[in-house]
């Protein structure tokens, strides 16, 4: 077990991040309420005293990114000179988009504007005026923000790994503030945050999956939406995850992806035709205007006196969701780097930037002015009431269509989750395993089915932790969310700081980079093998490399 443990994975990162988690879920088995009690002291914690962090660092990294695609950075390559793109921009976008929004935006497409639009953080609700700030406020909570700090993390990872020929974890991307202490203890906690924060970001998405899944069991066939269902559907659909990650990204993430994003298409498609067709086109035009136009004051706005209900309205939607992305970029941001080899700065952040954004608009144009039309006719209409989970099935119930193609759409619906759920869940194992490997992207089959389940179980964890302290499983999934993103939002600045470091060296001081040897990051793995203490030369360097080729040179399932 122990040479196991030195050969194929990165012993500190492994073992940390595995223990820490399997003691919160041994915790959280016997313990959910005292669980639940500790999470919400500490959620209170940190959206009081650090809500200005969060604020001015999301709004930062939008200013950061645009940094990068803007300036002469923008044409360094996350490769070699003359590499290129592995993947064509149809596989691309689909395997960044499956894996960065993925399920949420189902989830929250038609719930979140409804929400906002009958209880805003400050002025009237149920007014013509608040339908429009609600779609900005939904347009600012998924537009720039999200896919900005991904890019962050994904442009350094690309960019210390791919040209600099660093191990791809992200550790490395501190490379020009610590040096080689990347490689003892300051990196390895480095990692273990990211895993962290990952497991507990995916586990928050997988969590309102269980939960989108239920309701739309529930609306179909009447089975009843509670926890205990929650963890079978999540149980079931990581079973479809670790199949699809077993099988690697060509075979596996990719395929499951395209279908995934065809199948969203679809059902976007049907609402836009069955629903108010001329209404949305006119609507989509204002939205992009009013968010554009807004952005400037909501990017930093804290609502220094709005009273309670601002405040309380920020730490539930605001908070968490950067609490959520930023959780969330360890494993987004890695998957873009590791499908984005051989990509420029440029072209990297604006397909990753205004690509997914531009989509994201659109389908929640689609969903939620449907969603706001029907309630500004019919205030007592049933989705005012209609919760979260609810709200795209009682949406897709009131389409002018015929009873079982509404009934066909909403099975369409539950599937798109699934997949959802799916691709986020394999991606997301891939990218831990390559976390607590030391950064080998093609990691052991073994440990890609041990992360995958592990994800599932702690999304479960949480749904029964909110259920048993009294709270709502959502309200817990969003506590971990905004409680697991804090110390890593400070990591992702240090990252930033770095990757400007080494891009002004790189373009004003013309360092000449040459690719990246075939096994780059072998010193760490070889000094893994020897021992802390030990020292390692060329030799032994060598030997772990003549290792590495006989092993690459025997079919596997990658």
């Amino acid at each position: 077990m122990r040479d196991y443990l030195k050969e194929h994975t990165n012993p500190p990162v492994f073992i940390g991040a595995a223990g820490v988690v399997l003691a919160f879920l041994i915790w959280g088995v016997a313990a959910p309420a005292n669980v639940g009690s500790v999470a919400s002291t500490v959620n209170e914690f940190v959206t009081t005293n650090f809500e200005w962090l969060y604020i001015f660092s999301a709004s930062g990294f939008v200013l950061f990114v645009f940094y990068l695609m803007l300036s002469r950075v923008g044409s360094v390559r996350l490769g070699p000179n003359d590499s290129k793109p592995e993947y064509g921009n149809l596989s691309w976008f689909a395997m960044l988009f499956t894996a960065g929004m993925g399920i949420g935006l189902v989830f929250y497409a038609v719930s979140e504007p409804v929400t906002h639009f009958l209880t805003p953080p400050t002025g009237e609700g149920g007014t013509p005026e608040a339908a429009q700030n609600a779609m900005t406020y939904t347009f600012y909570h998924w537009g720039l923000h999200p896919w900005a700090i991904y890019i962050v993390l994904g442009s350094a990872l690309g960019y210390f790994s791919f040209r600099r020929g660093l191990p791809l974890r992200p550790a490395s991307a501190l490379y020009p503030l610590i040096g080689d202490r990347i490689y003892r203890w300051p990196g390895a906690l480095i990692d273990v945050l990211a895993v962290f924060g990952t497991l507990f970001g995916l586990a928050t998405s997988l969590g309102i999956g269980g939960q989108q899944v239920g309701a739309g069991l529930n609306t179909l066939f009447g089975v009843p939406n509670n926890a205990f269902v929650q963890v079978i559907i999540i149980m079931a659909i990581t079973s479809v995850a670790v199949v699809s990650v077993m099988l690697g990204i060509d075979k596996g993430i990719r395929n499951l992806s395209l279908a995934n994003l065809w199948l969203a298409l679809a059902l976007m498609l049907f609402v836009f035709f069955f629903g108010p067709t001329r209404d949305l086109i006119n609507v989509l035009a204002t939205n992009v205007g009013s968010y554009v136009q807004a952005l400037p004051q909501l990017g930093f706005e804290t609502f220094p006196n709005g009273g309670k209900q601002a405040q309380d309205w920020q730490s539930t939607w605001t908070l968490f969701y950067w609490g959520w992305w930023i959780s969330w970029s360890p494993f987004v941001g890695m998957f873009l780097a590791r499908i984005s080899y051989g990509r420029t700065l440029r072209s990297f952040v604006a397909g990753a930037l205004f690509a997914p954004v531009g989509a994201s608009m659109v389908w929640l144009t689609i969903f939620g002015d449907s969603g706001l039309g029907i309630l500004l006719s019919n205030p007592d209409n049933k989705l005012a009431d209609a919760a979260p989970e609810n709200s795209i099935f009682v949406l897709l119930e009131q389409l002018p269509v015929a009873g079982f193609v509404a009934t066909l759409a909403s099975i369409v619906a539950v599937v798109v989750v699934v997949l959802f759920f799916a691709t986020s869940s394999d991606s997301g194992s891939l990218v831990v395993d390559i976390l607590t490997n030391g950064g080998d992207p093609n990691p052991k089959w073994q440990q890609r089915l041990f992360w995958a389940i592990l994800e599932g179980v702690v999304a479960a964890v949480l749904l029964v932790v909110g259920a048993v302290s009294g709270e709502d499983a959502l309200s817990a999934l969003q506590t971990a969310s905004i409680v697991a993103g804090l110390p890593f939002c400070i990591v992702l600045i240090l990252m930033a700081i770095g990757l400007t470091k080494a891009l002004r060296s790189e373009t004003f001081e013309k360092l000449k980079v040459e690719e990246p040897p075939p096994y780059a990051g072998m010193r760490e793995a070889a000094q893994r093998k020897a021992g802390p203490n030990a020292a390692v030369d060329g030799s032994d360097v060598e030997q772990h490399i003549e290792a590495e080729e006989r092993r690459d040179n025997t079919p596997t399932d990658v």
